[in-house]
């Protein structure tokens, strides 16, 4: 069978420019093996974060997201998206100014004063929704390679599912299975834990505003992940990220009274996990090992899981 040449443009986004750029380096060399194009989105900002920006102003969240937009329609693609919340954000940007003749008529008068205008050409797509939908849960099984035969506890994240009604498993979101299937690819179990959908306490401005409740969400999903023998934790959003791997060591510090053992479970990108399906190195998926950089992620070791696939492969 012949298959169609897949190509989008790459937004970044913040957290993984400045805080995971190993999830980048994966995404970036697995699409690579896939045969996957990916272009450069030269002059992207922030989406911007819809927890803050659309919170405050609405019509400057929209304008800003729409020159982003413009970059990928200039570049004649769609958008592939790394993170929740920048998918999230320009999802619904993108079908707003699609749907409200008022807004895109603003949007555009301001686009104007720097040469840009919003054209509703590009599509958004989140990586999952890239692999999962156009490239093929079936074609990702046949680059399988290594077989890993881990438990993993699988955190799908709120703006990857909601709103339903303008993301593409729309039936699916109260049971969703897809991320599930993806993992599973690898020869690894996901595993039904208790409040899987449960947020990580990190989005909606939460971990800004209020660190500490936004630390007993975390608190709770990890005490369920640690209930279940997961081996590790595997995300699509670096923003969750975050939030499961500086949050463990946070967590442990501040409710150390409330929990029976400090938390110490691997968190990986579900990119890098393919990867290792795949056949790559762990420095070609920046799986790193243990260091002493002060405020340089990994924030908790990853050490346990690289031993475990070590004995595995």
């Amino acid at each position: 069978m012949v298959y169609k040449k897949l190509k989008y443009s790459l937004f970044l986004g913040c957290v993984i420019p400045n805080r995971y750029a190993f999830i980048e380096a994966a995404t970036r060399n697995v699409f690579e093996e896939l045969g996957i194009e990916l272009i450069d989105m030269d002059g992207a900002s922030c989406c911007p974060a819809p927890g803050v920006f659309r919170g405050f102003d609405i019509d400057t969240w929209l304008v800003i997201g729409a020159r982003n937009i413009s970059i990928a329609e200039e570049n004649g693609t769609d958008i592939a998206l790394m993170c929740n919340g920048c998918y999230g954000s320009l999802l619904d940007i993108n079908h707003t100014l699609k749907h409200d003749k008022d807004k895109l008529k603003m949007v555009n008068q301001h686009l104007a004063k720097i040469g840009r205008k919003f054209q509703g050409t590009s599509e958004i797509k989140h990586v999952m929704d890239i692999l999962y939908n156009d490239y093929g849960v079936d074609r990702i099984k046949k680059r399988m390679i290594n077989p890993l035969n881990l438990n993993l506890a699988v955190h799908y994240g709120c703006h990857l599912l909601k709103p339903c009604e303008i993301r593409p498993w729309d039936k699916e979101v109260e049971d969703p299975h897809f991320f599930d299937e993806m993992v599973e690819t690898t020869g690894c179990k996901s595993l039904n834990y208790k409040d899987k959908l449960m947020c990580c306490g990190a989005g909606g401005g939460v971990r800004g505003a209020f660190k500490e409740v936004s630390l007993d969400f975390t608190r709770e999903k990890l005490e369920n992940i640690v209930a279940s023998g997961a081996d590790a934790i595997i995300t699509a959003c670096p923003f969750c990220q975050l939030q499961l791997d500086l949050g463990q060591v946070e967590v442990n510090g501040i409710f150390k009274d409330r929990i029976n053992a400090p938390f110490k479970i691997p968190v990986v990108y579900f990119t890098q996990l393919l990867g290792l399906g795949m056949g790559m190195t762990n420095d070609e998926l920046g799986l790193l090992k243990e260091h002493d950089l002060a405020g340089v992620p990994p924030f908790t070791s990853l050490e346990p899981f690289l031993q475990k696939i070590a004995k595995k492969t």
